[in-house]
């Protein structure tokens, strides 16, 4: 196995877990910076993505959807920070469950991809 690739897909997950902790941080209450929750392209996920998408075989058809689905756990994340602001805190941390199945999605993806690239299938 090669550790390299190991070690960079668990950073990928860590940037992950990170991101939902931020999300409920913020749907708690704490003052955080909006931007790598809100914008895809901000987020440390969002960044390694693009980054190891055009250094790794980026043509594998798991790259594309793990795009999508991470852009939608973003706009899912935009709507429950706007319920937030909007004073409906209770019904936006209840939001989280709904968007588990994103996250999760996110999760399976990234052990795909490994998977993929380890194997070289």
């Amino acid at each position: 196995m090669n550790p390299e690739l190991k070690q960079d897909f668990e950073t990928a997950m860590v940037k992950h877990l990170l991101f939902k902790s931020k999300l409920r941080s913020f749907l708690y209450g704490t003052n955080l910076a909006e931007g790598p929750i809100r914008n895809p392209d901000q987020c440390g996920l969002g960044i390694w993505i693009q980054s190891r998408r055009q250094r790794f075989a980026g043509n594998l058809p798991e790259w594309a959807e793990l795009d999508r689905i991470h852009r939608q756990l973003h706009l899912e994340a935009n709507r429950l920070m706007d319920m937030r602001l909007q004073g409906h805190a209770e019904a936006a941390i209840a939001g989280m469950d709904d968007i588990k199945y994103l996250v999760d999605q996110v999760t399976a993806l990234l052990r795909t991809l490994e998977d993929k690239l380890r194997t070289g299938r």
